[in-house]
C-alpha cells in the first residue's frame, strides 16, 4: 500500500484555499466531489461505512491522540495534509479546534443505493431550507430503522458542514440521495409497488384530517415531507394514497420539520413492532 503524500501547508497558499473552499462553498464542493468531515464519531463512521475518504487534515507540530495517530497509520487516503495549527483552527467548524478532519468523496446520486427490501420504508424531503433539519432527519431515519432518505427539488446542501454535523454519524450509515424533482421518484415508485403491491405513498400537513394513528404503517411506505414553509407542494399531493397530521395542541399550529418527522417514524416504528408476526416471517 503506498503511503499517502504528505502536503505541508504553513500559509493560507492554494492547498489552504482549496480546503476552505470547500468547507465554505457549496458550489465548489460539488464541483471538487468532495466534503469535509470533522468529528470523530463521523471519521469513525466514514471509516466503518468504506466511504471514500480522499484526505485527512491535521495540525503540525502537536501531539495528536492514539486515536488520530491509528487513523494516520493505517491511512489509505492518498493524501494527508499537514497545517500550521493556526490554519487548522481557522477551517474547523467547532469552538475547540479538531485535531483530524477528513475529506470524503461525495457518493453518487443513485436511488438503487436505497435498498428495497421486506417492510420497506423512505422518507421523501420536498425542499428543505434548513442543513441543520436535514442533518436530524437523517439521524431519525437512521434510528427508526429507514432504508434510505431522498431529497428532492432545490434544497439546503446535504453535506453542507451543518448538516454533516447534525446527523451525527448517521450520513455514512444511511442512503441519502438527491433528486431534481418528485418526477425521478415515479418509475421508481412503480417498480417498488410492483414488487409490493399494497406500497403507499403518504404525505404530511398540518392541514390533514387524517390522523397519523388512523393510517396502517405496518406496509411498505414512503413518507412526504414538505418544505418547512410551504409545506407539500402540489405535485407531492396528487400522488399521495393519503395525507396524515399529528395532532398538536396549545397555540402553535405546526411543528419544525424535523420534530415531525421524527414522531412520524415512531409511530411507524410502534404499530411495526405491535403488529403481529406473520408465520414464517
Amino acid at each position: 500500500m503506498a503511503k499517502p503524500r504528505v502536503i505541508r501547508v504553513t500559509k493560507a497558499d492554494n492547498n489552504f484555499q482549496y480546503l476552505e473552499v470547500i468547507s465554505r462553498n457549496r458550489r465548489k464542493r460539488h464541483r471538487y466531489g468532495v466534503f469535509l468531515v470533522e468529528t470523530v464519531k463521523g471519521i469513525n463512521a466514514a471509516l466503518q461505512y468504506r466511504w471514500d475518504i480522499q484526505a485527512f487534515i491535521y495540525p503540525a507540530q502537536v501531539e495528536l491522540s492514539r486515536w488520530a495517530q491509528d487513523i494516520l497509520q493505517n491511512s489509505r487516503a492518498p493524501v494527508h495534509y499537514e497545517l500550521n495549527p493556526r490554519l487548522m483552527e481557522e477551517l474547523s467548524d467547532r469552538e475547540e479546534t479538531s485535531e483530524l478532519l477528513a475529506l470524503a468523496a461525495i457518493p453518487p446520486d443513485d436511488l438503487a443505493r436505497i435498498p428495497i427490501r421486506k417492510g420497506f420504508l423512505v422518507v421523501v424531503l420536498d425542499r428543505p431550507s434548513n442543513p441543520g433539519n436535514i442533518g436530524t432527519i437523517i439521524r431519525s431515519c437512521d434510528s427508526f430503522q429507514a432504508a434510505g432518505l431522498v431529497i428532492t427539488g432545490h434544497s439546503a446542501d446535504l453535506y453542507d458542514p451543518q448538516a454533516v454535523r447534525s446527523s451525527i454519524s448517521s450520513l455514512f450509515a444511511l442512503p441519502t440521495v438527491r433528486v431534481p424533482s418528485y418526477q425521478e421518484l415515479l418509475p421508481w415508485f412503480a417498480r417498488i409497488r410492483e414488487r409490493y403491491p399494497d406500497f403507499q405513498i403518504i404525505g404530511s400537513s398540518a392541514k390533514a384530517t387524517k390522523k397519523i394513528t388512523q393510517v396502517d404503517f405496518t406496509r411498505p411506505t414512503a413518507l412526504i415531507l414538505g418544505n418547512e414553509t410551504s409545506g407539500l407542494s402540489h405535485n407531492f399531493r396528487e400522488i399521495c394514497d393519503e395525507i396524515a397530521k399529528i395532532p398538536i395542541f396549545g397555540s402553535t399550529s405546526s411543528l419544525n420539520i424535523a420534530c415531525a418527522a421524527s414522531i412520524f417514524l415512531y409511530e411507524i416504528q410502534r404499530q411495526r413492532c405491535a403488529a403481529p408476526l406473520i408465520p414464517g416471517e
